[in-house]
């Protein structure tokens, strides 16, 4: 996934911000062409698709293909995108767990700790 210059979207009846893009090759045919699904998400909200549908790689520029970032490049320029960086997902908050000490006197007996 990659950051975009930010796009409104109108979706169901409201605008929405796009700033994500995904996207992903679907059918490929060796030496001739591609077609790439993508994806328009808000970073806040990836699991909600603003926009999708499919992009068409022609021959001319299939053959320069030898890199991802082609690819990248040449789907956000069959949108009208500005890629402006990678998209790192936001980390889980870290959860700290108090330690909480057993007296010895209400640790069950067991063959380990006899």
């Amino acid at each position: 996934m990659k950051i975009i210059e930010s796009v409104n979207i109108w979706k169901n009846g409201e605008q929405k911000i796009a700033n994500v893009l995904n996207a992903y090759a679907v059918n490929v045919s060796l030496n001739k062409d591609a077609n790439f699904y993508y994806v328009l998400y808000n970073e806040n909200i990836i699991g909600d698709k603003l926009v999708d549908g499919f992009i068409y790689m022609p021959t001319e520029e299939y053959i320069q293909w030898d890199q991802d970032e082609f690819a990248w490049d040449f789907v956000a320029k069959s949108l009208n995108l500005t890629i402006v960086g990678e998209y790192v997902p936001p980390a889980p908050p870290v959860v700290e767990e108090p330690i909480v000490e057993i007296p010895e006197e209400n640790i069950p007996l067991n063959e380990e700790n006899i």
